[in-house]
C-alpha cells in the first residue's frame, strides 16, 4: 500500500491517483536511483551522447550501392529519407535477415524494398534511460534521433555502452 501524500489515505501499490482524493502517486511510484550511474541515467539527455550525423540516402538508392559505402565507411545503418523527413531505417541485421547470401540477385534492387518502415526515433531531449528501454523493448542496435521532425543523428548501443563504462569509471576512482 501507498499513503497519498496529500490526504493520508491508503491506496494499492501502482495507482495512479488516490482514491479519496484523486490526486496524482504517479511520482510515488517511480524507484529512486540507487547509485550515481543510474541517477545520470535517469537525468542525461540523448544530446550528451553526441549523436554522429546519420549516413542517409534517397528510397531509390539501389541496395548494392548502400551496402558498398556502409562496408567502406563501417557505418552499422544507414537512414532512408526523402524530403528531410526519415521513412525507413536499414542495418547490418537487415541485410544478414532480408539478404543473407543472396543480395547479389538485389544489389540493383531499391533499399526502400528492404528498409525497416518508419522507425522508432527519439528526439536530442529524450533521457538517455528512454533509449535504453526502447533499444531493449524494441531489440535495436540503433536509434535515429530528431529534432524538430528532421534527422539530425543517430546512436547505436555502443554509444550507450560508452556512456556508461565512463560514468562507471568515475564512479569507481
Amino acid at each position: 500500500m501507498i499513503a497519498c501524500p496529500f490526504c493520508g489515505s491508503e491506496n494499492p501499490e501502482g495507482a495512479d491517483n488516490c482514491e479519496d482524493c484523486s490526486n496524482s502517486l504517479t511520482d510515488l511510484s517511480i524507484p529512486r536511483p540507487t547509485t550515481p550511474v543510474v541517477h545520470s541515467l535517469l537525468k542525461d539527455r540523448i544530446a550528451s551522447l553526441k549523436p554522429k550525423t546519420p549516413f542517409a540516402v534517397a528510397p531509390e538508392t539501389p541496395i548494392g550501392e548502400v551496402l558498398d559505402h556502409m562496408i567502406d565507411e563501417s557505418f552499422g545503418c544507414v537512414m532512408i529519407v526523402a524530403n528531410d523527413m526519415l521513412l525507413g531505417i536499414f542495418s547490418e541485421f537487415d541485410a544478414l535477415m532480408k539478404l543473407n547470401t543472396d543480395v547479389a540477385q538485389h544489389a540493383s534492387r531499391p533499399i526502400s524494398s528492404v528498409m525497416t518502415p518508419d522507425p522508432v526515433a527519439l528526439e536530442m531531449k529524450h533521457k538517455i534511460a528512454f533509449a535504453l528501454h526502447k533499444m531493449h523493448v524494441g531489440g535495436y542496435r540503433h536509434l535515429p534521433i530528431l529534432e524538430q521532425g528532421r534527422l539530425v543523428g543517430v546512436i547505436s548501443i555502443r554509444d550507450i555502452l560508452k556512456y556508461l563504462t565512463s560514468h562507471i569509471m568515475a564512479e569507481a576512482t
